[in-house]
């Protein structure tokens, strides 16, 4: 799960509920990330491993994948009751 090739930027705690909901409600998110990649997978749960980097998990085609949270750039879900909408990631750095 981890990603050694850059040091992990939390995101904002603020959006880390979006992610929550997300999971909770099974949603089917179009996922952006950050080196402009983009598909659709739905989010099942968010992890943090040893290093305290964080991650969701996401179910797609292809199976099971985790993406750490600083690689995301934007969420949106793709049902049209969804709580909320497109939820732009990257930028937003938590601070404690």
């Amino acid at each position: 799960m981890s990603d050694s090739s850059a040091h992990y930027q939390p995101i904002s705690c603020d959006l880390h509920d979006y992610l929550e909901i997300a999971c909770m409600r099974g949603y089917v998110l179009l996922v952006e990330l950050t080196d402009g990649s983009r598909f659709e997978a739905r989010a099942i749960t968010t992890l943090v491993n040893a290093d305290k980097e964080e991650f969701l998990r996401l179910r797609g085609a292809t199976g099971d994948q985790d993406i750490r949270l600083d690689r995301l750039a934007a969420i949106t879900p793709q049902a049209a009751n969804a709580g909320f909408g497109r939820v732009r990631l990257a930028g937003s750095v938590c601070q404690f």
